[in-house]
């Protein structure tokens, strides 16, 4: 039986992402998904064969939004690097609950296949081979998808600062000291900022 072309792969996967979105990871399944779109989970099979299937579309929607384009040629490399990891942060941070998904099908997923192909290309360009550039580039995708995860699970503005400044200064004194100045840091300065440090490190 042919498919209906009003179910693409497209409304299928901003189905499936409704629902991580909502309800988070876990609650992802055939069954939640074909609830989503109004129809039985027996008609789902008729367009993906199981959830493996889901999580793919989903990954490639969330990565196909990042501009994977070279950034404008003379700024330094980690500059443009910079870029790269900035447009691949913003678009994976509009749904933290499926970024564990991002690693598990990102070698699928034509937009995380172009984003690393144009920043090994800014690495090779800076001279970092071999296996300089594969250890760099697994750094990056660690950094980019821990730092993601912290934030929107223990960001420096939630509780666990607080809980932390307010421990025994007397046993804890770099930690209590630590918290207290974690809670002026913003999202911004502190991903950026770990990302030039570990940019400084590639480098050396």
């Amino acid at each position: 039986m042919p498919r209906p072309r009003s179910l693409t792969p497209d409304r299928l996967a901003a189905s499936a992402l409704a629902v991580i979105d909502r309800d988070g990871l876990g609650a992802l399944s055939m069954r939640t998904v074909a609830k989503e779109l109004g129809m039985s989970p027996m008609g789902l099979y008729r367009y993906v064969a199981d959830r493996e299937e889901l999580e793919g579309l989903v990954v490639d929607r969330v990565l196909g939004a990042v501009d994977t384009s070279p950034p404008a040629p003379g700024a330094p490399w980690r500059e443009r690097i910079e870029v790269m990891t900035r447009r691949l942060r913003e678009a994976i941070a509009r749904h933290p609950e499926a970024i564990t998904l991002t690693l598990t099908h990102r070698h699928r997923s034509p937009g995380g296949l172009r984003w690393s192909e144009t920043v090994l290309g800014l690495l090779a360009e800076a001279g970092i081979d071999g296996a300089r550039r594969v250890v760099a580039l697994r750094a990056l995708h660690g950094y980019i998808t821990g730092a993601i995860q912290l934030e929107h699970l223990g960001p420096l503005s939630g509780a666990g600062t607080s809980v932390i400044a307010a421990l025994p200064e007397d046993r804890f004194p770099h930690l209590t000291e630590t918290a207290r100045t974690a809670a002026e840091v913003d999202p911004d300065q502190e991903f950026f900022g770990g990302l030039r440090l570990l940019l400084r490190g590639i480098e050396d």
